[in-house]
This record gives structure tokens, C-alpha cells and sequence, in this order.
């Protein structure tokens, strides 16, 4: 029975958004994040695939805490950039780059790609780890396309360059809710949710 888990996480904004999914779910379980836990040696995030990447860090926070280890890898691909950053959209602009250099570097790389080709995709990985040994991942996304500019002062990351298909407004204008429901780790994440509340019946 999972009562509690730990998100792989020192974002806060990611653990808000997990926290409040799963409390619109429903579901009874506490969640934990990384500043939650006792310290330990986080990997780096050295897997080709978000799904690696997001079963590298539920693995390791499952192993240290020995608690139900929840992680998620998630990044944008630009089409015109041969679906770059990809795994390394948190790094693109380098290893201690702001998400707003991040940002920068991108709109600077498209900065003469027509509108009808700036279409991109969030892609998002999210992996169950239990202490037991079992796994689950899932995975999903959000199609849209690339702004001219930065707009917007919600969500993070690549959210205020980021129009999410049938929108004519970026993901840093939608509000938490709004962008919940059609986000890719908002589906992902949901769908994970799910998949715990089937383990906890089973266990019943």
C-alpha cells in the first residue's frame, strides 16, 4: 500500500504540481520531496531517453530513502533543431544556465524559422520505483509551437516561449489549472496517479 512517496525533486513547482494533481485525484498519500528527505549522492542524468533518465532518479531515491520513489524527466524538442534540447533542455545553454538563457538560446536559434516551422513538443517521462523492485513508467506530450518572445509569468522553464497546440496564448499565461490539463506531465502525471490508486486497491 503506498501512503507516501517521494517526489525526485528539489523543484518546488514540480512538487506543487504532483501535490496537487494527486489532491484533485483524490488519492490518499503523502508527497514527499528531496528537501523532505535526508541528503544523498543524486546521479547525474546520463541516459539518452527521458524515460532513463526519470527511472535513474526514481531508482536512486528509492534505494537512499526506501520509500515509493516517483521522478520524472521532461524536456522540450524544436522540430528545425532536429528535436533539440531534448534531454538536455535544462542544460542548453549550459551546465548553470537560468531557464531564462535557456529560453534566450532557443528563441536566438530560430530567430528567422517561419511560424508554420517553428512547431515543437514538450515530452515528458514519468517513473514509479517501489523499494520492493517494481517499476512502471509513462510517458506523454504536449504539441505546439515555438513564440516570437517571452510572454507570461506562470509555470517555469520553457512555458512563456511555448504555445501549446489550439492556443493562441503561451503556457506562462495559462493558469495553474489550465495548464494542468493539457500539459505533458500533467497527462503523464495523471495517468501515474491512476496507476498507483489500481496498486493501493490491489492491495486492499
Amino acid at each position: 500500500m503506498i501512503r507516501t512517496l517521494v517526489l525526485a525533486t528539489h523543484n518546488a513547482k514540480k512538487l506543487a504540481e504532483l501535490r496537487r494533481i494527486v489532491a484533485n485525484s483524490g488519492l490518499t498519500v503523502a508527497v514527499l520531496g528531496l528537501d523532505d528527505v535526508e541528503p544523498y549522492p543524486e546521479p547525474p542524468e546520463t541516459e539518452r531517453t527521458f524515460e532513463g533518465n526519470a527511472l535513474l532518479k526514481a531508482r536512486t531515491a528509492a534505494a537512499h530513502t526506501g520509500l515509493p520513489a516517483l521522478a520524472d524527466d521532461s524536456g522540450l524538442e524544436v522540430d528545425v533543431l532536429n528535436r533539440m534540447p531534448g534531454v538536455r533542455t535544462a542544460r542548453w545553454a549550459g551546465p548553470a544556465a537560468s531557464d531564462e538563457e535557456n529560453r534566450r538560446l532557443v528563441l536566438a536559434q530560430v530567430h528567422d524559422v517561419p511560424d508554420a516551422d517553428r512547431t515543437a513538443r514538450f515530452v515528458a517521462a514519468v517513473a514509479l520505483v517501489l523499494p520492493n523492485g517494481y517499476e512502471h513508467v509513462v510517458g506523454d506530450t504536449m504539441e505546439g509551437r515555438l513564440a516570437r518572445e517571452e510572454v507570461g509569468e506562470n509555470g517555469f522553464g520553457y512555458d512563456p516561449i511555448f504555445i501549446a497546440e489550439g492556443n493562441d496564448v503561451t503556457n506562462a499565461q495559462l493558469t495553474s489549472d489550465a495548464k494542468d490539463a493539457i500539459s505533458h506531465r500533467g497527462k503523464a502525471v495523471r495517468a501515474m496517479v491512476a496507476h498507483i490508486r489500481e496498486l493501493n486497491e490491489e492491495q486492499r
